[in-house]
């Protein structure tokens, strides 16, 4: 789940902020018992860490390529990770890592100048470490979460459509200019990406993912995993310059 879908849930979940958890139980491995009757103080993200935030401790989500989550009401068929019972409505996550840690300030855990969503995020800071890693691929750069900290392989794909740029490039063979362009696409992709998927039309602008036909070139669009994670590439070689 990408950094614009954490938002989505931020906001929407905020209505139990303030508010005291009856019951915590399911299937991670966590002590339940700690949540139980307290209070719920705040919600942040930074990336794909969902963090919610207690007077003793903080509990951590990351929802992996397939979680999900439901507010007051239930997956018929899967048993939840972590379900918190409010007076107001229940909350409900599944397929994801549930974490409880005893840090209450997180300023010193997260860098919150790499989260492409924050209002704190420093292009500046990302361009200095890309130019420290010429050797890279782009399709590597792009999913390190230390660089651009909530940027999923979706927003990967379209943004280095956006910018022409093969996936293969390495950083240190873009140009100036297109390097920094590729920095300031990332994140304008992603709020892009958070005002198209709160509309519900997120896959209708995918321009590149998924797609198999270049919109500009009307050429058969090459799919491919790329990098060393690796991940699906989609991209046209006739339009995004490889750059080596």
């Amino acid at each position: 789940m990408e950094g614009p879908s954490l938002v989505i849930l931020k906001e929407a979940a905020a209505k139990f902020i303030g508010k005291k958890v009856l019951t915590a139980q399911g299937a991670a491995r966590i002590d339940h018992d700690r949540l139980s009757g307290q209070t719920l103080k705040g919600l942040r993200t930074w990336g794909k860490h969902f963090l919610m935030l207690f007077s003793d401790c903080h509990v951590r989500i990351h929802y992996l390529m397939f979680g999900n989550y439901y507010l007051d009401s239930r997956h018929p068929e899967k048993e939840a990770k972590l379900t918190l019972q409010f007076r107001n409505g229940a909350w409900n996550n599944y397929n994801c890592a549930v974490k409880i840690n005893d840090d209450t300030e997180l300023d010193h855990l997260y860098d919150w100048r790499r989260d492409l969503m924050a209002d704190s995020w420093n292009p500046g800071l990302a361009l200095a470490t890309l130019r420290a890693h010429p050797q890279w691929l782009v399709s590597d750069a792009l999913l390190d979460q230390q660089v651009f900290s909530g940027l999923g392989n979706i927003m990967k794909n379209e943004t280095l459509f956006r910018t022409r740029i093969h996936p293969e490039s390495t950083v240190g063979a873009l140009p100036p200019g297109r390097l920094r362009q590729l920095v300031d696409e990332a994140r304008t992709y992603a709020f892009d990406f958070l005002a198209w998927k709160k509309e519900g039309t997120l896959r209708q602008h995918w321009e590149a993912h998924t797609r198999k036909t270049c919109p500009r070139c009307a050429l058969p669009l090459v799919k491919k995993h790329t990098g060393i994670t690796p991940r699906r590439s989609f991209f046209c070689e006739n339009c995004q310059v490889l750059y080596r």
